[in-house]
């Protein structure tokens, strides 16, 4: 690494970028301008801003009692409707009903009025109202007593669909509420008991909190979001510029040919981005913070909760410098990738939509810094700062190390994913073109190649997740061991296997070598087999710590229990075993260690291809908690189809792990497995099995890892990554 080299162009991308009108104008002036210009537009609107009366149509007054009273003329009594709100309220009241409109439809017309504009809402006091009460006064304390009938009850008619409708019925419900102590206070009073007897004490509420609490509790939430929203699009257009933009100024290929190595062009465009990253989030920070508290100190009685507290700038600060690495290492990778300055523009939208979850994650109510939240990207640093701002240090000095580690992973994975980028000419100097269907759709099967490629592979994959979340829905409960058998099969062989197969068929010349479908020796098979038996403690023992992390909530552990009993239903252990152990070990291992990582591994990264499709194989799992636990062990099973280049070693990992998993669980039905040391309670194996089977899967893992090296798919241009092994075919 030659940090000269570096260092020039890190200074000539900061040279382009600073003459660019356009750059900097979202670097410094939108963000001097935005918020002052949205403030004083906030404050000119809020002049003009001031609720409306609304007019309620109260049918039936002639059935109120004389006391206590709920109208004075055309208005709410003042006993139980205060000025402000009276002021409010516009009413027009009619003894009864008109003669013209029958009970029955009466509901009818108040809709067409109040959809009309006529009137907010409709009051209406049924017939027999004051005679009802009566009766309800007599009944008072005897046994019997029970509430009004339901046609003697009063209505309020409106329209949820209206803010201004569903206001005013909020308002009228808080006068019926009042109405209704005072009638309570005067039967009490009539026999001589004290109104206070339904008020026996009252609440006191007692804050302990500091006003300086309460504002960074608030500012805790709002200034980390808006920190790394503009981290990420700061770093997005000037990465765009940076590679995009120079693949359509032709200038790419001077600085390729400079004596600069790629990994230090990346590295100096990668300084670059993260300049301009911080600088946008940065000024976009201070920028809020100075107009929210002008806002804030011109209408304070609107914001209570006080200006930014000034400590905590210098918290995100710290926190903008690994943000600003890794979405500077994604956007520079995402924009090498594309063709133009367009294209790389609509690739923004995708990762902002993968950014935002992580984002709004932190700011919910219930989530809280912990070890599960500190080992989630990007969440686990906006609670960080939570924790830091809110002044938590002993919480946040806690779980600072696991949110370093897995921050600073990120970036490694993201900064060695753009070298990667700029290490592949057929990515650098991919031609912008336009697509014809009818041409795509030819070339896709008149250009054949023996296996799939990248983009198939991955179109597959994030098919099959489409289609099982779909899939869940339109789907109905089993209700019995039949429907759960029949949905368990047609969910593997329909939606899994089937479309696998098509893109096989269609896309392919020759399935065998997509599908893996080559012979292996019975060692391999043997290994697999004891690797699956060896590794399921461990693996039972990382899935318990993950629902520890990550516990499953009330609604997902019943469900899990009804799934349970319905499959303790079957009429035998092999129907379950035929089920859940040998049908997803051949359907789903024919889709992703068969068609998806053949297709993922054209562009010769074993250990990408073999990541990638364990998470999208997790990802097919439903629950996290079990996708997290099956991604892992989709690791392992890729590794061995990786060496041993057959797919036979892969179904039959699978199966065993799968039915040693199921016979475990189910306990007593699984004869043969009762001398196994397991825990009852938990199903986790004892620490002995477990630190012997962790033992022997890395003996395992490296007796395959001397395995002959198969070769890799060949790519579409036919080219050998590997040279061909004796032990198994050329894949």
């Amino acid at each position: 690494m030659n940090w000269s080299n570096v260092k020039l162009i890190f200074v000539r991308e900061v040279r382009d970028q600073l003459r660019d009108r356009r750059t900097l104008f979202t670097i410094a002036v939108l963000p001097l301008l935005l918020y002052p210009l949205l403030g004083v537009t906030f404050l000119q609107v809020s002049q003009f801003t001031h609720e409306q009366p609304a007019r309620v149509w109260v049918v039936g007054a002639g059935q109120l009692p004389e006391q206590p009273p709920l109208l004075d003329q055309q208005r709410f009594h003042a006993s139980v409707c205060g000025p402000d709100e009276s002021r409010l309220l516009e009413l027009q009241v009619d003894a009864d009903l008109p003669a013209d409109v029958d009970t029955a439809d009466f509901t009818a017309r108040a809709r067409e009025l109040i959809r009309s504009g006529t009137y907010a809402a409709v009051l209406v006091f049924p017939p027999g109202f004051a005679t009802a009460l009566d009766q309800y006064r007599a009944a008072t304390g005897h046994a019997t007593h029970t509430r009004f009938a339901q046609a003697s009850q009063p209505r309020v008619v409106f329209d949820a669909a209206s803010d201004r409708s569903r206001i005013t019925d909020a308002r009228i419900r808080a006068v019926l509420t009042d109405w209704q102590r005072a009638i309570v206070s005067q039967y009490l009073t009539d026999r001589n008991l004290s109104p206070r007897i339904t008020d026996p004490f009252a609440v006191r509420v007692v804050d302990v909190s500091q006003e300086s609490s309460r504002r960074a509790a608030f500012w805790s939430k709002v200034l980390p979001f808006v920190l790394f929203v503009w981290a990420l699009t700061g770093a997005f257009y000037p990465a765009v510029d940076l590679c995009a933009g120079e693949k359509e100024r032709g200038t790419l290929e001077t600085l390729l040919s400079s004596p600069a190595e790629r990994c230090e062009i990346v590295l100096g465009k990668l300084l670059t981005i993260m300049g301009f990253s911080s600088a946008t989030s940065l000024l976009n920070l201070l920028s809020l913070a100075i107009t929210g508290t002008a806002v804030i100190r011109l209408q304070p009685a609107m914001f209570p909760i006080g200006a930014p507290p000034i400590s905590s700038l210098g918290w995100l600060l710290l926190a903008l410098l690994p943000i600003s690495a890794l979405f500077s290492a994604l956007a520079l990778a995402i924009a090498a990738f594309a063709r133009s300055t367009k294209e790389g523009q609509y690739y923004l939208m995708p990762l902002l939509l993968i950014s935002l979850p992580l984002m709004i994650l932190p700011m919910l109510p219930a989530v809280h810094l912990n070890l599960g939240s500190s080992l989630i990207p990007i969440t686990g640093m906006m609670l960080l700062l939570r924790a830091v701002v809110e002044g938590q240090y002993a919480e946040a000095a806690l779980f600072t190390p696991p949110v370093l580690l897995v921050t600073g992973g990120c970036c490694l994975v993201a900064i060695r994913w753009a070298v990667g980028q700029f290490n592949n000419e057929s990515v650098l100097f991919r031609e912008s073109e336009r697509v014809h269907l009818g041409l795509w759709l030819r070339h896709l099967i008149r250009d054949r190649g023996p296996t799939p490629t990248f983009g198939q592979a991955l179109a597959c994959g994030l098919l099959l997740l489409t289609i099982r979340f779909f899939a869940t829905f339109a789907a109905k409960a089993p209700t019995g061991w039949h429907d759960f058998a029949q949905l368990q099969f047609m969910t593997l062989a329909v939606l899994v296997a089937l479309p696998v197969l098509i893109m096989t068929f269609t896309l392919t010349r020759s399935p065998r070598a997509t599908l893996l479908l080559h012979p292996t020796s019975g060692s391999t098979l043997l290994m697999a087999s004891l690797l699956a038996i060896t590794l399921h403690p461990l693996a039972m023992w990382v899935a318990e710590g993950v629902q520890h992390l990550y516990p499953l909530n009330e609604r997902m552990q019943g469900q899990i229990q009804d799934v349970q009993q319905i499959i303790a239903s079957a009429p035998s252990i092999w129907h379950i075993l035929a089920l859940m152990a040998l049908t997803p070990a051949i359907c789903e291992e024919l889709a992703f260690r068969g068609f998806i990582l053949s297709g993922l591994r054209q562009q010769g990264h074993k250990w990408r291809a073999i990541v990638i499709s364990s998470l999208l194989f997790g990802a097919t799992h439903g629950i996290l908690q079990q996708s997290i636990s099956a991604a892992l062990v989709g690791l392992v099973i890729g590794y061995v189809a990786v060496q041993s280049g057959s797919l036979l070693p892969s179904i039959l990992f699978h199966l065993m792990y799968n039915t040693l998993g199921i016979s475990t669980a189910l306990g007593g039905r699984a004869w043969w497995l009762a001398w196994l040391p397991v825990d009852e309670p938990t199903t986790v194996w004892q620490w002995p099995v477990i630190v012997v089977g962790t033992l022997l899967s890395v003996a395992i893992l490296v007796w395959f890892h001397r395995l002959p090296r198969t070769a890799a798919p060949p790519t579409k241009l036919g080219d050998a990554l590997c040279p061909p092994s004796a032990h198994a075919p050329v894949l």
